[in-house]
Order: C-alpha cells, then sequence, then structure tokens
C-alpha cells in the first residue's frame, strides 16, 4: 500500500475541520462528507497499526458517510 504523505495528511485535517464548521453553519451533509473523507485518509494513514486503530476509524469513516448519502435534502 501507498504510504500517506505529510501534505495529504493535512488535507485531511483541513477537510476534516472545514467539515466541522460546514455543520455548525447548517449544512449538515457537506460536513458530513467532509469529515468521513478526512477521517478515511487519517485511518488509512495508520494501516500498520494493530487491527482495532486500523478498522474501527475506518468503519466509522465509511458508516457517516453512508448516514450523510441517506440524509433528506434541506428546504
Amino acid at each position: 500500500m501507498r504510504a500517506i504523505t505529510g501534505l495529504q495528511l493535512r488535507a485531511a485535517y483541513i477537510a476534516i475541520s472545514l467539515g466541522v464548521l460546514a455543520g455548525i453553519a447548517g449544512f449538515v451533509r457537506t460536513g458530513a462528507l467532509l469529515i468521513s473523507a478526512g477521517t478515511g485518509v487519517i485511518a488509512l494513514s495508520q494501516w500498520d497499526k494493530r487491527r482495532i486503530e486500523r478498522y474501527l476509524p475506518l468503519a466509522i469513516a465509511i458508516i457517516l458517510f453512508g448516514l450523510a448519502i441517506a440524509l433528506p435534502k434541506g428546504l
């Protein structure tokens, strides 16, 4: 598996931060998608760790992505 660079990790943290801010601003679907993408990248960067540290954050990111897709459209 390809290693994840520091620039990609920085972009993941920025995506998570923007996702939280978007969620606070009322764009919950966009916020959840950004948070799940950032969390997925960070989970993939921890691939050489133990099983729980590897799969639990990735599972949470996938579930959050599915939840964001299932959210109804706003008014």
